[in-house]
């Protein structure tokens, strides 16, 4: 039976409904994998480098669609849980909109000074002709990812949480087959991984449009009613995560600057093998966030006092089901997992496989962090949600990762997100229990 967000969960049942939404971004987050396994295999570790040198625009993109999704997820749960459903119809419309007409723009502010930016990223002589071979296809086509990125989360909200995990998994698989025969059998090169990818973002962004076009269930597109406070709305709501995103690139150029500094192209190819494993882990809590957040929203907004507090304690027991398996999950795969990327002997494998491990214990933390932002966002408390996100994925990452490096050179670096994370953590939980009570009531009446 289909289990949409007015449903009261058990532990179990919040977990399976949250399965979906989970394995839609582990599937998201090895877009980008993929790519870097092929090229790295069958181009080399320069053209890996360069990967990651331009990972912060893809970054911006993938953080409007998120923005724009869970901000308006927030909206459009609340309005369904007052019974509201024809003015929730109205702003899911609208907001749909208003991301093709923002993709458009960012597209035309990415490419027309593509040279220079990737310049200003960090790109030395030897990555540029990569990067630019690269980047002209993957960012002309930034309004299907931006959809695509947007309607994982809107999917959730609709009720259609399966189908949207289908649809990704579709998109991810094709991306995988077109990367193996653009690059290892035609030769196509950074090129080919840049056509793969297009194709699975123009199959998991373009399908969700033709599908809402059908009248049927919670949500679908009926004529939009332009309201710019809806948009503000939607858009303060997903700060937050628009913040993440942002951050993440900011914090992705800091580390490429510091290892192009210290180790080179090689030391860059190291820290993109480790964000991979990074983005894929990182996805898991993503994913359950994204998937509860709706939930949250729509028994906030029906005023269910009692179940948003049980509803409460299950994402809490969840998170930390989620942090023990994949520490544990980390520590067994570190070897077979990078070695997917760099042969083992190779001076990148055997600093990639050094930094893993102390990298990896950023996840005792994480979890929480971004549960705890996800909440607020669910709660339409975009201040609280985005402080939390300012200070883990900007702050207090770019203060380790200028003063850690000082002291503990390449290893400094490694241990900059963990440090960042434990320090939001501290944050996080006094936030969540000072706002337990009035005027949310997850914790108490």
């Amino acid at each position: 039976m289909k289990r949409e967000i007015s449903h009261e969960f058990t532990l179990w049942q919040l977990l399976r409904f949250s399965l979906p939404s989970i394995a839609m971004l582990i599937v998201t987050s090895l877009y980008t994998a993929v790519d870097g396994i092929f090229i790295s295999r069958y181009v080399g570790s320069n053209a890996l480098s360069s990967i990651n040198i331009m990972l912060p625009l893809d970054l911006l993109s993938c953080g409007i669609g998120i923005m724009l999704g869970t901000g308006a997820s927030a909206i459009l749960g609340r309005r369904l849980g007052q019974g509201r459903s024809h003015e929730a119809r109205q702003a899911f419309s609208f907001i749909t909109l208003c991301a093709l007409v923002i993709g458009a723009l960012v597209t035309l502010a990415m490419l027309l000074p593509f040279p220079q930016l990737m310049r200003l990223l960090g790109a030395s002589e030897v990555l540029l002709p990569y990067c630019m071979e690269y980047g002209y296809i993957l960012f002309g086509f930034t309004i299907p990812n931006i959809t695509q990125v947007m309607f994982q989360a809107l999917f959730i909200t609709a009720g259609h949480a399966k189908l949207a995990m289908w649809l990704t998994i579709g998109a991810g698989t094709l991306n995988l087959l077109l990367d193996w025969l653009f690059i290892a059998v035609l030769n196509w090169g950074i090129a080919g991984a840049a056509w793969g990818t297009v194709a699975g973002r123009l199959l998991g962004g373009i399908t969700p449009l033709l599908y809402f076009f059908k009248q049927q269930g919670m949500l679908y597109f009926v004529r939009p009613r332009p309201s710019l406070r809806v948009l503000l709305r939607a858009m303060g709501n997903g700060s937050s995560e628009m913040v993440s995103n942002l951050a993440a690139g900011v914090t992705t150029l800091l580390f490429n600057l510091s290892m192009m500094q210290l180790a080179g192209e090689q030391g860059v190819a190291a820290m993109t093998i480790v964000l991979y494993t990074q983005f894929v882990y990182t996805a898991v809590y993503l994913g359950f966030a994204n998937s509860a957040a709706p939930v949250i929203s729509y028994h906030y907004g029906s005023g269910n006092r009692h179940y948003l507090q049980q509803l409460f304690r299950r994402c809490l027991a969840i998170v930390a089901m989620c942090t023990a398996a994949m520490l544990t999950a980390s520590l067994l795969l570190a070897k077979p997992l990078i070695s997917l990327f760099a042969p083992p002997g190779t001076a990148v494998y055997d600093m990639a496989l050094h930094g893993f491990f102390l990298f990896i214990w950023n996840f005792l933390f994480a979890g929480f962090n971004i549960f705890a932002s996800g909440l607020f966002t669910a709660l339409s408390n975009g201040a609280a949600s985005a402080f939390i996100s300012c200070l883990r994925t900007l702050v207090f990452v770019t203060g380790s990762v200028l003063l850690l490096p000082r002291v503990l050179q390449l290893d400094g670096i490694w241990l900059s997100i963990p440090l960042a994370e434990l320090l939001t953590l501290i944050v996080a939980v006094w936030l969540v229990w000072r706002l337990g009570g009035a005027p949310y009531h997850y914790l108490r009446n």
